[in-house]
């Protein structure tokens, strides 16, 4: 949950969430919608289909036990290296590196190398957990310290308990440190309201693969060029804006749907549900 989402908006997601999915079993056994509806409003929904599927194959190949070794905990799926060596090592005490954004960071400053890759990176942190004697402290030092006093925006090299070795104190470059910046594209969707008093409306699964992958949302039409009208409402994506130009319709829906009565138990991007806010049906 906290990949790429804030700590003050999962801290009540995560307490809801095991409060719906107790056990691995629990997740294991519950149906993609559910998992999906769970976790409405956090985005990236595909890490909602990861632990789900993750916890299936605890279920069916670790007889519901979460594994402790690495390799095994790396083979489930959504867990990269970095992930699995901060469980293994938080958790089963092992020698493996955190290597997430703030411990890169730390990495490139303490040795003075803004464009070493990330293969010189993992050589660089396996080779300091191995010296440090206490894996887990290491690792929870090392994110702690990227995220506080050596933060991207700003150094505080007079606080560092390090600073004496470390070869970027107070000639941070903060410059040569900025990468280049993924464009934002715009995406133009005209989305078909389908409504019935006495149906509700209608809603389509979205394809297993890109945006909004697996939600439910009406019928949508990506846009050659943007219209001449002003969207709705604009969602705003890590690379995408999406732009949404809602058309009411009252012609016969097409394709593979349902007519709802209430979306409550449906799992809607929460650009849909905001467009929906603003339309009045």
């Amino acid at each position: 949950m906290l990949q790429q989402t804030q700590v003050k908006t999962v801290l009540p997601r995560y307490l809801d969430w095991f409060d719906q999915f107790p056990t691995i079993a629990a997740l294991a056994a519950a149906a993609t919608d559910d998992v999906l509806k769970a976790w409405e409003g956090l985005g990236y929904y595909r890490r909602a289909r990861f632990i789900h599927q993750a916890a299936q194959r605890i279920v069916s190949e670790h007889a519901g036990t979460f594994p402790s070794a690495f390799d095994a905990i790396l083979a489930l799926p959504g867990i990269g290296r970095s992930t699995a060596g901060a469980i293994s090592s938080f958790c089963f005490a092992t020698a493996t590196p955190v290597l997430d954004g703030n411990v890169k960071r730390v990495l490139k400053r303490w040795h003075g190398k803004p464009d070493a890759s990330d293969k010189q990176l993992w050589l660089l942190a396996q080779q300091a957990i191995d010296a440090s004697g206490e894996p887990v402290i290491w690792n929870q030092a090392m994110m702690e310290l990227g995220a506080t006093l050596c933060s991207a925006r700003s150094a505080d090299c007079d606080q560092c308990p390090v600073n004496e070795g470390c070869e970027s104190a107070y000639r941070i470059a903060y410059a040569a440190e900025s990468g280049k910046r993924v464009k934002v594209r715009n995406i133009h969707w005209q989305v078909h309201l389908h409504t019935c008093p006495q149906k509700g409306i209608w809603l389509m699964r979205r394809p297993d693969a890109g945006i909004w992958a697996g939600l439910w949302t009406p019928p949508i039409i990506e846009l050659d060029h943007a219209p001449d009208s002003t969207p709705t409402h604009i969602h705003q994506l890590t690379h995408r804006r999406i732009h949404l130009y809602p058309l009411m319709s009252d012609q016969t829906p097409q394709g593979e749907g349902r007519w709802v009565q209430s979306i409550e138990g449906y799992a809607l991007p929460t650009g849909i549900h905001r467009l929906l806010e603003k339309v009045v049906l």
